[in-house]
């Protein structure tokens, strides 16, 4: 039986519509979203997936909004929560209830860059190469075990937005496949906070790590 995932966005959804189309060997159960009026929903329930909206303004606290998301997402039994752009930031609980079944992409190569704003902190720091990380969730912020990162160069002419939709692509290769090495049984988080892969490469792999051969 294929495992189940639930994703959460806040927005448009664009890694979450790259996730569905790559036809993975899992069953996307839900995509829930803090934000009623986000794009994406409208994008995964035409796809005939279930969708629901847990809106974090009618909840007083942190905790109240993470306790009611938890309990939406347990109604879909999965073994993996993927945020695909959920703009929260979770309770040191909500964490620990997922431990190790918890993962994200960031649009920064970590630990650079951490939070928001990347792509224009990654300009006005002068680096020359930027890019994106997926990684599994701990309670510090963008800091957990790394899974895989793209690199993308940063231009001479590059303004906030073209680097941004640089970086975006490279987020729509490497995050599906990485879910690809997890429902294959190829990615696990060990004990000791360690990631371990099996036989995981991407097909283009010039500038994205694991490469050809890891």
């Amino acid at each position: 039986m294929a495992a189940r995932i639930v994703i959460l966005i806040s927005g448009r959804g664009s890694n979450m519509a790259a996730l569905l189309a790559a036809h993975l060997p899992l069953v996307v159960a839900a995509v829930i979203s803090n934000r009623p009026e986000a794009e994406g929903l409208a994008l995964a329930a035409a796809q005939g997936v279930a969708t629901e909206a847990v809106d974090h303004r009618r909840y007083p606290t942190r905790e109240a909004f993470d306790d009611a998301l938890a309990a939406a997402i347990d109604r879909h039994q999965p073994q993996l929560v993927v945020l695909a752009g959920f703009m929260r930031i979770f309770t040191p609980a909500f964490v620990q209830r997922y431990r190790g079944r918890l993962i994200n992409i960031h649009p920064s190569l970590l630990p650079a860059f951490q939070g928001l704003h990347t792509h224009r902190r990654a300009l006005d720091a002068g680096v020359r190469i930027h890019g994106c990380t997926v990684h599994f969730v701990t309670e510090e912020l963008d800091h957990g075990p790394i899974v895989a990162q793209a690199a993308v160069p940063v231009l001479p002419e590059d303004t906030e937005e073209t680097l941004a939709a640089r970086v975006l692509r490279s987020e729509h290769r490497i995050y599906p496949e990485v879910l690809r090495w997890w429902a294959e049984g190829r990615l696990k988080l060990q004990e000791d906070g360690r990631v371990l892969l099996e036989r995981a490469a991407f097909p283009d792999a010039a500038l994205q790590v694991p490469g050809s051969g890891a």
